[in-house]
């Protein structure tokens, strides 16, 4: 296979900063490229059209918010661009263009950004738990999030994108609660005029739904914790990758119900054994499935005969992530289309037009719970700053919520903050005492080489004041 034809394989570790990204061609095996000062946590890294790696990096050092978002040019060798979020970000998505951005926080915050311009449009508290996977529809009109607790929601990108309402929630078309461990693994079809979603759980199963009826079409129950998950590209196939290492084949079967006489049981699927660690992440490239595990082996595989037809070792670490990519990608000038360039994320959505500059963002209300009943959720809020100025006026129920809203928002701030204050001022006091302390020696080691006076005991109370700020 020619050079250009090619493709290579970039994955990372989410051990230490210091083990970077490793880029290797699949077809020979040599090692690429290597970009340095890179951790990600599972579902943290992906290829965005084919040109830019961008990656969610926790507990980075000099992040405010705990995280940080790296984003590095294939073709050219420079320093990465970074956006500080206000908070971790853990798992990302992107469409399939390559023109939006996702991310899913450990709060359960979600974010949505435009890539080209960095702007964010929109950021809400989708879950209650941390969001875990993040997955766009192949057409790019559904954003599909996954949590530590087992709840999948899809939500509608156009209500993502409403930029005019920024501090409206976004449609909640349809949630699931049917696994019931953490979720590892989303995954959709694209080529059938349905849009089939599998997801799959350390509840030890893999589930089939369809989204628009929003109904179960398959259940498939393993002897262990699926931790990745995967659909072939003919889209018939799903690849279950399990904490034991072994990766389990199954059909995809669409057209059956769960309690069907034919639906295949666990002794008909096909095994893949070749790892000895937990799998981490799954993909497809042109010679097959690729897999990584927490035994710091890559494997490609023949998906026909199930046979590997590559292994690398990754010496540095466990890998967390995959990401095939073109090998021409990374040939210095490779085009770029004009006009698809990057931007640093924004960290606050920014409304297309504020009536009231001075007017004070609320915070988002809490998490709500949903009944077994319920297929979908809207949440209504005000269409405008000088909509929710003009409510303020009225002594309405909307108008008390806001300004409770306002009153929990500024109390939040205030904890906050007396938190901080009492923090310095425990800190001012012991290096305060630590002074006098010194202060008190030398003088006492003064008053030993010198003749005998009258000395005063110091007390605490003639010490100067230390007040600790009460907590409001």
């Amino acid at each position: 296979m020619g050079c250009n034809g090619g493709e290579a394989v970039a994955v990372c570790s989410d051990k230490s900063m210091g083990i970077g990204i490793t880029i290797w061609d699949i077809d020979t095996g040599d090692r690429l490229l290597h970009i340095p000062s890179c951790a990600s946590p599972p579902r943290g890294l992906l290829c965005l059209r084919n040109q830019f790696i961008f990656a969610s990096q926790i507990h980075r050092p000099g992040s405010v918010g705990g995280g940080v978002i790296s984003m590095w040019p294939l073709n050219k060798p420079q320093q990465p661009l970074w956006s500080y979020p206000l908070e971790a970000i853990v798992s990302i998505a992107c469409t399939k263009d390559g023109v939006y951005f996702a991310g899913g926080a450990p709060s359960g915050n979600a974010y949505v950004w435009e890539v080209n311009s960095g702007k964010m449009l929109k950021t809400w508290p989708a879950h209650c738990n941390s969001v875990n996977c993040m997955l766009f529809s192949d057409d790019g009109s559904l954003l599909i999030s996954g949590t530590d607790n087992g709840m999948i929601s899809v939500w509608s990108l156009i209500s993502l994108l409403d930029v005019e309402d920024y501090q409206s929630f976004p449609s909640l078309l349809n949630y699931s609660m049917d696994h019931k461990s953490s979720i590892t693994g989303l995954s959709a079809t694209s080529g059938s005029s349905r849009l089939i979603l599998v997801s799959s759980s350390l509840d030890g199963s893999c589930k089939v739904r369809d989204i628009g009826l929003g109904t179960l079409l398959q259940t498939q129950i393993y002897p262990t914790a699926i931790t990745a998950l995967v659909l072939n590209p003919t889209e018939q196939l799903f690849y279950s990758g399990s904490i034991d290492g072994r990766i389990f084949v199954n059909q995809l079967e669409i057209g059956l119900v769960e309690n069907d006489p034919l639906f295949p049981s666990e002794d008909q699927a096909v095994v893949l054994k070749g790892h000895k660690g937990s799998i981490t992440a799954m993909t497809f490239c042109q010679s097959g499935l690729v897999s990584a595990s927490e035994d710091c082996t890559i494997c490609i595989w023949d998906a026909n005969t199930g046979t590997i037809i590559r292994r690398f070792n990754h010496q540095k670490g466990a890998v967390t992530n995959l990401a095939v990519i073109p090998r021409s990608s990374l040939l210095p000038g490779s085009s770029q289309r004009r006009g698809l360039g990057l931007s640093l994320l924004e960290k606050y959505p920014q409304p297309a037009n504020l009536f009231r500059q001075d007017t004070r963002i609320t915070l988002a209300s809490p998490c709500q719970v949903l009944n077994e009943n319920q297929t979908a959720i809207n949440f209504q809020t005000t269409h405008s700053c000088q909509h929710m100025y003009d409510m303020e006026k009225k002594y309405t129920p909307a108008s008390m919520e806001i300004k409770l809203e306002q009153s929990l928002a500024e109390r939040t701030w205030a904890t906050t903050m007396a938190n901080h204050v009492m923090d310095m001022n425990r800190h001012l006091q012991s290096q305060l005492l630590d002074l006098m302390q010194s202060r008190f020696l030398l003088s006492k080691s003064t008053e030993m080489d010198s003749p005998p006076t009258k000395k005063r005991k110091i007390s605490m109370s003639e010490s100067p004041q230390l007040q600790e700020v009460e907590h409001p």
